[in-house]
């Protein structure tokens, strides 16, 4: 099998991000994006997935952190998996977080579809702002070229609900991407074949 690896620098007139990502990884990450809790629930996203990220931005606004740090590591998924010869696909998790539940449910398969729904009753959780979290959710599925319905289930706490969302998108993404052996290296798909 292929190293499942991908590099992705995005250099705009607003921010400066470069990702790198390995798929078949351990859960290693060094994580700087200039906004400590979005490093807090990306690092979610790398430990419980088990994928090596080594991520760096910089940007003149959170919003444009936020969002070109979504559309950069959703290229480097697209692009580390490849044609996605032999892998699961499609999973989900659910996941709690002391009495925060929620639900993520993934399918790597070409198109582009983002539902979050997501109730948060304050403006910032941290130095975040609470929309932010939609909006990364959003822009990572475009850019990967996957559907991503993210839900909260339960729960009163804010940071509670976003960081089991990240941990379950994480662990939905780990499922979704592993290789199925009884399949070879065939595109799961009757179409024999999934966009990149």
């Amino acid at each position: 099998m292929t190293e499942r690896k991908a590099i992705v620098t995005r250099k705009t007139a607003e921010t400066n991000i470069r990702v790198e990502l390995n798929i078949d990884g351990s859960g290693k990450f060094e994580i700087t994006t200039g906004i400590k809790m979005f490093d807090h629930f990306l690092a979610q996203l790398s430990r419980h997935g088990l994928f090596d990220i080594k991520l760096s931005a910089s940007g003149d606004d959170q919003h444009h952190v936020v969002e070109d740090v979504a559309i950069a590591l959703g290229k480097a998924f697209n692009q580390a998996l490849g044609e996605k010869q032999g892998i699961t696909r499609m999973s989900h998790a659910v996941v709690p977080m002391d009495e925060a539940l929620a639900a993520v449910a993934v399918d790597i398969g070409g198109r582009a579809y983002n539902v979050t729904e997501i109730p948060f009753d304050t403006v910032s959780i941290g130095d975040l702002e609470t929309d932010m979290i939609r909006h990364f959710f959003v822009s990572f599925a475009t850019e990967a070229r996957i559907n991503v319905h993210a839900n909260v289930l339960s729960g009163p706490n804010d940071h509670h609900k976003a960081e089991a969302l990240f941990k379950a998108l994480g662990r939905a993404l780990d499922s979704a991407t592993r290789i199925d052996e009884r399949i070879g290296s065939s595109v799961p798909s009757t179409k024999e074949i999934i966009e990149s």
